[in-house]
C-alpha cells in the first residue's frame, strides 16, 4: 500500500492509501502514536471522494510566515511549516489533500475542484483515539450551536456517544493533543464531532455545503506535545487567513465596565449608565458596554459624556437586528455616527454555512466603519482574530452569566471548569467569560477569581460585578486597574486541567502570573526564570480570610522562585515590575 511520511522536529504524520483507495492519517510525538489511523476523505454530490482514490501527483512548499494580531496570547507571530499537496482522481474526479506539519501540529483540508458549484454531502474525517487515553470534552448539547456546556473529563473509553464540539483535548502517555478546525468563513459551515465507539467522526450542521470550485474546507487541525505547547500555541490563527484590515489603529484592546450582570434594570436607565461611565475612568477602564435595553433617545448623550471622560461605549445587539446591508448602513453607520467604538451581537446561534455567510458580511461591515465587535450566544472563533482584527472577543463559553447571584441559588461550576477553559475553549482564542465577580454564587476563593483577570485572555475584557462590590475589595481593584488584555508573551509554568494552572504572561517590560488549584490546599512554586536578570517588585494579590484579598509587596530576583501558600480551590495573582520602574 503506498504511504507517505511527513515530519517537523517531534511530530510525524502519516498517510496510507489502502488497496480500495481509502486514505488515511495516522500521528506520532515522539514516536509515540497519539492519532491512530484515521480515515480522510468527502462525498460531494457529483463524486464520492472517501474511496477508489489513486494518487495523480504530489507537490510541496515550505511555509514562513511572520504576522502580527492586535489581541491574544501573543502579539508577534511566527509560523514554519511543511505543506503537501497530494492529488487523487477517482472516475475523473479529483480532490486534493494538503497536509501541513510544523508549529507544534499537524493540520490537513481538502480542496475539490470541479467543473461548477460543489456540494458536499458528508465528510469521512475521523480522530481514532487510542480508548485509554484521557479526555476532556464538551458535550454539544441537542446538536444545536451550543458551547455553553461543562467540560467532562475521563477516558475515551469511557465518554458518551454523542455530539462534542470543539476544542477537544486528549492525552496519551505524556504527549497530549488538541483537536480543532481552523479558518472558517461563509464557503463551508463548522463541524463538531461524532463519537462512535473511539472514533470521533467530524460531524456537519447542515445536510449539504456548497461553494464555487475549487471548494476548500476549513483546516482540520491538531496541536501535539506537552501541556504547555497546547497553551501557548498559536497555531489556529496561524492557519486562518491574514489580516483583511490594513490600518489597525483604531483597534485597541481593554477593560469594560459592565452593568447588566450586577444590576440588570441599569441598562435602561441613562444616569446609571454615566455612574459606570464614570466608574471605568475612575479606573483606567477605557470602556463600557451598554447592554439589552438602551435606549436610541439617549444613546448620544451617554457617548459624548463617556467621551468626555476619556471613555467609548460599545452597544449591544441582536444579531437579526443587523441581519442585513441596509440594516448596516442604517443602524451599524448610525451608531458609528454617534460615537460607538464597538458592537456586541448576540444570539448567533448556529454553525451552519448561513450564518457563516452572516459573520463574513458583519465583520466586513463593521471593518469598513471601524466598529469592534464582540459575539455572544454563539460559535467559537477559528482564527477570526488574524483575519479580522477588529474582532475582539466571543462568548461561546459558559460564563459568570451562570453564576448571577440569586438567593438560594446553589453553585453551578466546581473549580475544574476554570481549569477546564484554560486548556480548552480558551487556547482556541479569545473568550468572553465576564471573570472576577466576587459576588456570584462560586465555588472558588477571592483569590482565584481574581487571578482569572490573567488566566482568561479576551481582547476585551468585561469585569462583571457590582461598582459597590469592587469598591469593598480596594485591593482587588488596584490589580483590575492595570491588568492588560492583550499581550506580548504566554507561559505555562505548570498545570493540569483539573488539577491547578499556573500561568504566567507578559505585556510590554511586565509580568503578570495567575494561578489556581482545585481540591485541597497547598503551597505551590512560582519559578522566576522567565525574568530578565535583575531584582522584580513583585505584588502579591492572595486569599485573606473573610473572603478577602490581601496585598503585599516583596522583592524578587531572576532565577529564583516564590513558594506561596493556597487555600482550598484558592489562587493568587503576581505583577511584577522591575525595582527601578
Amino acid at each position: 500500500m503506498p504511504s507517505w511520511t511527513f515530519s517537523d522536529e517531534d511530530l510525524e504524520a502519516g498517510l496510507t492509501l489502502s488497496t480500495e483507495g481509502v486514505l488515511t492519517l495516522e500521528v506520532r510525538h515522539r514516536g509515540r502514536t497519539v492519532l491512530e489511523p484515521s480515515r480522510l476523505g468527502v462525498r460531494a454530490a457529483h463524486a464520492d471522494l472517501s474511496k477508489g482514490l489513486a494518487l495523480s501527483g504530489m507537490s510541496e512548499r515550505r511555509v514562513e510566515e511572520t504576522y502580527r494580531t492586535v489581541t491574544g496570547k501573543r502579539r508577534e507571530h511566527r509560523y514554519e511549516a511543511g505543506e503537501w499537496t497530494l492529488s487523487f482522481t477517482k472516475d475523473g474526479h479529483r480532490l486534493d489533500v494538503q497536509v501541513r506539519v510544523g508549529g507544534h501540529g499537524v493540520a490537513y483540508r481538502y480542496v475539490v475542484p470541479w467543473t461548477g458549484p460543489v456540494t458536499v454531502v458528508e465528510e469521512a474525517s475521523e480522530y481514532v483515539l487510542p480508548r485509554e487515553a484521557r479526555a476532556v470534552l464538551l458535550p454539544y448539547e441537542n446538536g444545536r450551536c451550543d458551547y455553553e456546556e461543562i467540560h467532562r473529563h475521563g477516558s475515551v473509553a469511557d465518554a458518551e456517544p454523542i455530539l462534542y464540539g470543539y476544542p477537544s483535548l486528549f492525552e496519551t502517555g505524556g504527549s497530549w493533543m488538541f483537536v480543532t478546525e481552523s479558518n472558517l468563513d461563509s464557503g463551508y459551515a463548522g463541524s463538531r464531532l461524532l463519537l462512535d465507539g473511539h472514533t470521533f467522526r467530524l460531524d456537519l450542521p447542515d445536510p449539504y455545503v456548497t461553494a464555487a470550485s475549487p471548494l476548500t474546507t476549513p483546516w482540520r487541525t491538531m496541536i501535539v506535545g506537552d501541556l504547555a505547547t497546547i497553551v501557548e500555541s498559536d497555531l489556529v490563527t496561524s492557519l486562518a487567513e491574514p489580516s483583511r484590515v490594513e490600518d489597525t489603529s483604531w483597534i485597541r484592546p481593554g477593560a469594560a465596565a459592565w452593568s447588566w450582570w450586577s444590576d440588570g434594570p441599569s441598562t435602561r436607565d441613562l444616569d446609571a449608565q454615566k455612574r459606570w461611565v464614570d466608574f471605568a475612568a475612575a479606573n483606567g477602564w477605557p470602556y463600557v458596554l451598554a447592554d439589552a435595553g438602551w435606549n436610541k433617545e439617549w444613546m448620544p448623550e451617554l457617548i459624548a459624556y463617556a467621551e468626555e471622560k476619556g471613555v467609548g461605549v460599545w452597544l449591544w445587539s441582536h444579531w437579526q437586528h443587523v441581519d442585513t446591508e441596509l440594516e448596516h448602513r442604517e443602524k451599524l453607520a448610525l451608531w458609528k455616527e454617534w460615537g460607538a467604538v464597538g458592537v456586541k451581537i448576540d444570539f448567533t446561534e448556529s454553525d451552519g454555512q448561513d450564518r457563516m455567510r452572516w459573520f463574513d458580511s458583519i465583520l466586513a461591515a463593521t471593518a469598513r466603519l471601524e466598529l469592534m465587535v464582540v459575539f455572544h450566544g454563539g460559535t467559537i472563533p477559528r482564527g477570526t482574530e488574524r483575519t479580522w482584527p477588529q474582532f475582539m472577543t466571543a462568548e461561546a463559553v459558559k460564563g459568570a452569566e451562570w453564576i448571577k447571584p440569586k438567593p438560594g441559588k446553589q453553585p453551578l461550576y466546581q473549580p475544574t471548569h476554570y481549569l477546564s477553559l484554560a486548556f480548552t475553549r480558551n487556547v482556541q482564542g479569545p473568550m468572553d467569560f465576564t471573570p472576577c465577580t466576587f459576588t456570584g454564587v462560586r465555588t472558588i476563593s477571592a483569590g482565584f477569581e481574581l487571578a482569572l483577570s490573567v488566566i482568561f485572555e479576551s481582547g476585551v475584557q468585561h469585569f462583571a460585578d457590582g461598582i459597590e462590590a469592587y469598591e469593598a475589595r480596594p485591593e482587588a481593584l488596584r490589580l483590575l486597574s492595570a491588568v492588560p488584555t492583550a499581550w506580548d508573551e504566554t507561559r505555562l509554568l505548570s498545570g493540569d486541567p483539573a488539577d491547578h494552572i499556573l500561568l504566567a504572561r507578559r505585556n510590554g517590560g511586565e509580568w503578570y502570573v495567575g494561578a489556581g488549584v482545585s481540591g485541597e490546599a497547598r503551597t505551590l512554586t512560582v519559578p522566576l526564570d522567565f525574568l530578565d536578570q535583575g531584582e522584580w517588585a513583585a505584588e502579591i494579590y492572595r486569599d485573606a480570610p473573610g473572603d478577602r484579598i490581601l496585598a503585599e509587596t516583596v522583592t524578587v530576583s531572576a532565577g529564583g522562585k516564590l513558594d506561596l501558600a493556597v487555600p482550598p480551590n484558592g489562587g493568587f495573582t503576581l505583577h511584577l515590575r522591575r525595582e527601578d520602574q
